[in-house]
């Protein structure tokens, strides 16, 4: 009888060990999977369309304030949102000589490019006209002690500037923008930041 029960705990023995074995692999294999799969998710996340990572700025809708806060710089918000306005000659793009295109920095609307800018001798970066006319809205604004006509985006609503009638020729006008409310796409890297159909401009 003794030696019948110590039989039946070896086979006991025996099959737990085979048991904890065997979980023991499937863990492996499960552990495989779950790191095949953020490889998986890694990949996923860093493949890059030839259209890149830009905004989709036909079909931008503004975010709410406190995630505009998150995207903004202090400066950009106070400028974009609030009408603020940035030092002249103490900007990013007063002196900017590349060529390339200016979008909206929230929206990313093409608004200007380098083609119509000129040195404007106000310390902040200007132009003869929008690249995209209707990317632009104007406004009356009030706030000075003379009527000045403001410059905003279409589908960001982004205070960008003002316009003044004392340009150079052609059109005889000033957009005068803030650096802050604009973000500069060289030519080289249109194609890659969705802008391709303007490579055309600076062939």
């Amino acid at each position: 009888m003794k030696s019948l029960v110590i039989g039946v705990m070896a086979v006991v023995i025996v099959l737990a060990w085979q048991n904890l074995a065997t979980a023991g692999e499937l863990g492996k294999g499960e552990t495989k999977v779950v790191k095949m799969q953020e490889m998986g998710s890694e990949n996923a996340g860093s493949v890059k369309t030839s259209k890149g990572k830009s905004h989709d700025w036909r079909n931008f809708r503004k975010p709410d304030d406190a995630t505009l806060k998150k995207m903004l710089t202090p400066l950009q918000y106070d400028v974009t949102q609030h009408q603020g306005t940035e030092p002249p000659f103490q900007n990013e793009y007063d002196n900017n000589k590349r060529e390339g295109i200016y979008v909206d920095i929230v929206s990313g609307e093409p608004l200007f490019s380098s083609k119509e800018k000129f040195d404007s001798g106000t310390g902040w970066p200007s132009f003869t006209r929008p690249l995209e006319p209707d990317n632009i809205v104007t406004r009356k604004d009030r706030k000075l002690f003379f009527t000045r006509t403001e410059v905003r985006s279409k589908r960001g609503d982004s205070h960008v500037g003002h316009v003044f009638d004392d340009g150079p020729p052609p059109t005889g006008l000033r957009y005068c923008m803030n650096s802050a409310a604009l973000k500069f796409i060289p030519k080289e890297d249109l194609e890659k930041e969705s802008y391709g159909e303007y490579k055309k401009f600076f062939k």
